[in-house]
């Protein structure tokens, strides 16, 4: 799964998935307001209907379409029109007439500016509501299925929705002489620097801090992407919420880092307890964080993870959940949607590490996943073999391909979990579940809009939608996760 500049599965991804649904137009809408534009400019009262994909607050002026960000459900507004794309229309809260009773504070002094976040101005309770309303706003919008009439439960959500990520991946530059590590503002290529985000473990916060002033301090040259020149690129640490255990990677451009030896030991020594020291290699001009060359310049090539009674080892670049509080009730969610009784045959495609499919191992009768990254299966089978997971087995490779193999083979699965990127199944592994027909399909999204897609094509060759939980994976984000049990008619 690709892990892009940001917050991982990060704001340019939900920017660009925004983008398709505004320039797909708002369904309902689009089709009544044809012939009707505003100005860029132009102000106008508003009120806001809903909230968008992006959490932006969601508006109709003379029947067009309006998004404003930072403007919640409910409120009422003079908006200036900022930007006119065709079928709708951006603006800006000029005047706020009428507040949401779920308007706060945001606690970060940089929210505004960094936009990591977009809901810190919301309510906790009010992000939960809203978030299962973009689920179901995307179920009303890509199919006709009444979801009063199948199990749609409330939004999960956290006990304490802060310092919840377990990675960090903080961009490098400079700024006035000075070694600065963080995010890109909205919308621009201007860096933020980020010396203590209050949404990521406080450990990773400490260490990129750490490793950006010995930078500078050894003069290590940032990479400019513009002019394809410098050292080090980005600063990408890990932690295990369970095990302390943390790994720093740092990903430069080019294969030698300056003075090197002597990095590595300043790290260990304002780093006294780290784990491991890894450099990864990418000198592409890519979005791409990782390169494909990683060597470990100290300590363990993998850190260690645990949850629940499982435990996971680790390497750079293994997908594993950013948010391991939340990823338990995830994969209990799964886990109780797949209802397995211990005589199903399970699959879990998009595997990576084995996580959610060892969550699901004491149900089954024989496990198999797969994953196109051959360092997640070698993960994989690790993990299976430590928690003696004996009727597991993890291949190299893509479900379309596999599956296949596999049923002429004469293995047919039951169950058939799956826990795409943003952009959901593609149309060859739909076609390839629809030959195998598995009776249950668990769905674990990270995209309401393109599971609704993918529910309507199963829904049109025989399958029906049975539940939905969403999942809180990411607070203060627009980010919504949900477990979608599909069943074969």
């Amino acid at each position: 799964m690709a892990e892009h500049k940001g917050v991982s599965r990060s704001n340019k991804k939900q920017g660009k998935q925004s983008r398709n649904f505004k320039e797909s137009g708002d369904r309902r809408s689009s089709q009544r307001h044809e012939g009707v534009t505003v100005k860029e400019g132009q102000k106008f009262p508003l009120t806001i209907k809903r909230m968008g994909i992006d959490g932006e607050g969601v508006g109709f002026f003379k029947r067009q379409v309006v998004f404003v960000p930072g403007a919640l459900p409910g409120e009422e507004i003079v908006c200036e029109v900022t930007k006119v794309k065709g079928k709708f229309a951006e603006g800006r809260i000029v005047k706020l007439r009428k507040k949401s009773s779920d308007r706060i504070a945001p606690p970060c002094p940089i929210y505004e500016e960094c936009g990591g976040c977009q809901l810190q101005h919301l309510s906790y309770e009010g992000q939960l509501r809203e978030k299962r309303d973009i689920v179901r706003q995307a179920f009303e919008r890509y199919t006709k299925i009444n979801l009063d009439k199948i199990d749609f439960k409330d939004t999960l959500g956290m006990e304490d929705p802060w310092h919840y990520r377990n990675k960090s991946q903080m961009q490098v530059g400079q700024q006035g002489g000075k070694v600065i590590a963080g995010l890109y503002s909205p919308n621009s290529h201007r860096l933020i620097d980020l010396e203590d985000c209050i949404v990521q473990h406080p450990q990773t916060n400490k260490v990129t801090n750490v490793i950006k002033q010995l930078a500078g301090d050894m003069k290590i040259p940032t990479y400019n992407e513009r002019k394809r020149k410098g050292v080090l690129r980005t600063i990408v640490t890990r932690v295990g919420f369970e095990t302390g255990e943390y790994q720093v990677v740092l990903v430069t451009a080019t294969e030698e880092i300056p003075r090197v030896e002597l990095l590595i030991e300043e790290i260990k020594r304002r780093l006294p307890d780290v784990t491991s020291i890894v450099q990864n290699i990418n000198p592409q001009k890519t979005s791409l964080i990782f390169g494909d060359v990683t060597k470990t310049l100290y300590g363990k090539d993998e850190i260690e993870e645990r949850m629940s009674e499982f435990r996971f080892d680790l390497s750079p670049r293994a997908f594993f959940q950013l948010n391991p509080v939340q990823t338990q009730k995830l994969y209990h969610a799964a886990k109780e949607a797949a209802a397995l009784t211990g005589v199903e045959k399970v699959v879990d495609a998009y595997c990576g590490v084995g996580t959610i499919g060892l969550w699901l191992a004491d149900g089954a009768a024989e496990l198999r996943g797969m994953d196109v990254i051959k360092e997640a299966i070698e993960d994989a089978k690790k993990n299976a073999e430590v928690h003696g997971v004996e009727h597991a087995k993890y291949v190299t490779g893509k479900a379309e391909v596999l599956l296949p193999k596999w049923e002429k083979e004469g293995w047919h699965p039951d169950v058939v979990v799956v826990d795409p990127p943003r952009t959901g199944l593609d149309s060859v592994f739909i076609e390839t579940l629809l030959r195998v027909k598995p009776e249950r399909i668990v769905y674990v999204s990270c995209n309401p809009s393109t599971l609704a897609k993918n529910v309507h094509e199963l829904i049109g060759a025989g399958y029906k939608l049975k539940s939905l939980q969403p999942v809180d994976m990411f607070p203060h984000t627009a980010q919504v996760e949900t477990v979608a049990l599909i069943e074969l008619k």
